[in-house]
């Protein structure tokens, strides 16, 4: 057996190398209220700094038991805030809307479906 041992370089190298993917992912949806309806929930956007982490935003969203949701948020990662809203169907067919801007330069708009099978 070896005794490889890494050091807290490695290690924190290891981490970055690993975390780095999910920061392009969702959010976590961390759920403020819940009932037989469906969740309230909120998910912040957060990025990594040596020691903690740094808040730049969050979205608020409500997603019903059927799948269908809203949501609306604030990402004040870059200079100017961008501010973003959507929603989507439920069910097996579910439709899907977004739109995002930061009130000058950034404009943009998503749209989707999801088919279950």
């Amino acid at each position: 057996m070896s005794n490889f041992s890494p050091s807290p370089f490695t290690l924190a190298m290891l981490w970055l190398a690993m975390a780095a993917p999910l920061a392009h992912a969702d959010e976590p949806k961390l759920p403020i209220d819940n009932d037989d309806k469906g969740s309230v929930y909120v998910a912040p956007k957060l990025s990594p700094t040596e020691t903690s982490v740094e808040s730049h935003g969050a979205t608020v969203g409500v997603q019903r038991k059927d799948g269908s949701s809203l949501y609306g948020g604030m990402d004040t990662s870059t200079t100017r805030p961008t501010y973003s809203v959507g929603g989507s169907t439920g069910g097996n067919v579910s439709f899907s809307a977004g739109a995002e801007s930061d009130g000058k330069d950034k404009h943009g708009v998503k749209a989707g479906v999801q088919i279950k099978y």
